[in-house]
């Protein structure tokens, strides 16, 4: 489980500077070629951001290209949707950290979220979470807090913490909707002050950030990182 406890109000008034380091760098576009994940990876290395997020074929590519940096790599297992069998998110989950993947950001069982089956949560993600603790990595859990209402976010939370997750994370970008400090702040409460909380969806600038490290977040997911660290307004969606 993370150790990775909420940040300060000092930490969250700081510069985009202790910022970078919080950030995972994002590109999960379908559409996305080598040579744009190879851009990415150098951003990361140049602004020493936490990781670099990707989808599941690019992880040889992105451990390469970091190696030697400190940036992690990470990737995704049933995104953006979530609606696979347990089985396959665990081979999933198992052939990135194989590939070098330090993270793993899996999407839940949303319609299970959404019918209040906590056991079928807990089943799913102990599953991914059990694979992915067997290489050293790391899971996050993305709940997609757009399609449920408080009750469910803090059941979702719940059933993590359960099954073993690393961190708990608002959304895949994808499925509408995005982070939002009152849904981090929920979120932290459900979990409690040691494992991790990622926003993710939305988040494109540095107030944007520290608003949500304020509310207890300890990591973000954003493909504005830049403009985040520069001080300006990002444009994406995710």
């Amino acid at each position: 489980m993370s150790n990775e406890a909420t940040p300060s109000v000092e930490t969250a008034a700081a510069g985009s500077g202790s910022i970078a380091s919080l950030i995972d760098h994002t590109l999960l576009k379908p559409e996305a070629g080598e040579a744009d994940v190879l851009k990415v990876c150098a951003e990361a290395a140049e602004y020493h951001f936490k990781s670099v997020c990707v989808n599941p074929i690019w992880v040889k590519t992105v451990k390469k290209a970091l190696k030697g940096t400190g940036v992690l790599t990470c990737s995704v297992v049933g995104f953006p949707l979530g609606a696979t069998p347990t089985d396959v998110k665990t081979f999933e989950a198992r052939g990135a950290v194989l590939d070098g993947a330090d993270e793993v950001d899996m999407v839940i069982n949303i319609a299970a979220a959404r019918a209040g089956d906590k056991g079928a949560l807990i089943e799913d993600i102990s599953a991914v979470a059990e694979a992915v603790h067997a290489s050293g990595a790391i899971l996050k859990v993305i709940i997609e807090t757009a399609l449920l209402d408080d009750a469910r976010k803090v059941l979702a939370c719940e059933a993590a913490v359960e099954a073993g997750a690393d961190f708990v994370k608002t959304s895949t970008g994808f499925n509408g909707g995005g982070a939002t400090a009152e849904d981090i702040a929920l979120m932290r409460r459900a979990v409690g002050p040691d494992l991790g909380v990622k926003a993710s969806g939305g988040v494109r600038s540095l107030e944007d950030a520290q608003a949500m490290i304020a509310a207890g977040a300890t990591r973000i997911g954003a493909s504005s990182g830049i403009a985040i660290v520069k001080g300006e307004q990002g444009s994406s969606s995710y």
